[in-house]
């Protein structure tokens, strides 16, 4: 079932919103070379301990993953880009990380995603993670009242084919609410006009995420990690926002 929040409802989820984007901030600026990938699951699990807050990942058990993930921190490296499972690896310099992570504040949920590059950059993995933030801020354009769900996917798509992308459909952007994932799924290419209309009230988490060389995807022996194909790499960008009578409130602004 769709739940459409009122603007009081929607007050109450800014809290959950500023700690997703405060522990995002937090693992991003410590993702130096030498760190291990347990450790920045470890600095998230310290921040929600702190704030009293509840992981939505660490029982997290859905049809696709082999198991309970039991970690609270999307770690995704390089040819990984999404539900990569935080394992002993330690961040080289030119690593390609993707986070994403998902809390429940006062019992309201917030889903963002980020992604850096490890020490010195590649240019090519520069503009992969610009074009997915091009295309989350095109997805979070359109999701106004009188558009549908078609006309975000196809903001996200154009920018992806416009910057020569290919787009996997299989997972997209998702409801948010008292749970982290439900519906409507947003696609991340669509016809627009298609789909449910947009209505205020309406929480979405929009995600663009894409690959350098291919749309194709395989899980990870680890049961959840998700990599390319072809062995090119990923990047992924998320905000939780609302749909409103006016502009839409991204709730996980970072500062």
């Amino acid at each position: 079932m769709i739940e459409l929040r009122t603007p009081a409802e929607i007050e109450e989820m800014r809290p959950a919103g500023r700690f997703v984007a405060s522990v995002l901030q937090a693992t991003s600026a410590a993702a130096k070379p030498g760190m291990n990938l347990l450790e920045l699951d470890a600095l998230a699990h310290e921040m929600i301990r702190k704030a009293g807050a509840e992981s939505c990942y660490i029982d997290y058990h859905p049809s696709f993953g082999a198991s309970p993930f039991g970690k609270v921190l999307c770690t995704s490296v390089n040819d990984a880009v999404l539900h990569g499972l935080p394992h002993d690896y330690v961040l080289r310099d030119g690593d390609l990380l993707s986070l994403d992570f998902a809390a429940s504040v006062n019992g309201w949920v917030s889903d963002s995603a980020v992604s850096v590059v490890v020490g010195t950059p590649r240019e090519a993995d520069l503009r992969l993670i610009a074009t997915t933030e091009e295309a989350l801020a095109a997805g979070i354009a359109a999701a106004r009242v009188g558009n549908k769900i078609g006309d975000i996917s196809r903001a996200i798509g154009d920018v992806a084919k416009a910057s020569g992308y290919l787009v996997n459909t299989d997972f997209g952007g998702h409801g948010v609410g008292r749970t982290m994932h439900g519906d409507p799924h947003v696609p991340n290419s669509g016809r627009p006009g298609r789909g449910m209309p947009l209505k205020a009230g309406l929480v979405l988490a929009i995600e663009p995420w894409w690959l350098e060389t291919t749309n194709r995807i395989f899980t990870d022996p680890d049961g959840w990690t998700l990599r390319s194909a072809d062995g090119s790499r990923g990047a992924h960008s998320e905000h939780t926002i609302a749909i409103t009578d006016g502009d839409p409130i991204v709730l996980t602004t970072r500062g």
